[in-house]
């Protein structure tokens, strides 16, 4: 529904990656658990990175700040912003 909300937005552009983030609460931030966790996420780092977005949202917050991480660490800084779904709608609609 979200990626519905967001594509109300007259000329928005919306990627949608429904795959795993690789974060999983506490398990991705584990020492014994970070590389496998990156790797787990990589494909959708790289997706939601194509094309320079203004931004990423996600759903899950977690998620969201782990993409950012896996996109900064794959090609250096990235010009996105990470928002929530219901912020982007706020900053579209000028009510932010």
């Amino acid at each position: 529904k979200t990626r519905e909300a967001l594509q109300w937005v007259p000329g928005t552009e919306v990627n949608t990656v429904e795959r795993c983030a690789g974060h999983d609460g506490t398990w991705g931030v584990k020492v014994e658990f970070y590389a496998e966790s990156m790797r787990i996420g990589k494909p959708v780092f790289s997706r939601m990175g194509e094309g320079e977005p203004n931004f990423v949202s996600s759903d899950c917050p977690i998620a969201g700040r782990r993409i950012m991480q896996g996109i900064e660490e794959k090609g250096g800084e990235s010009r996105a912003r990470k928002e929530h779904p219901l912020t982007l709608l706020r900053i579209a609609y000028g009510l932010d």
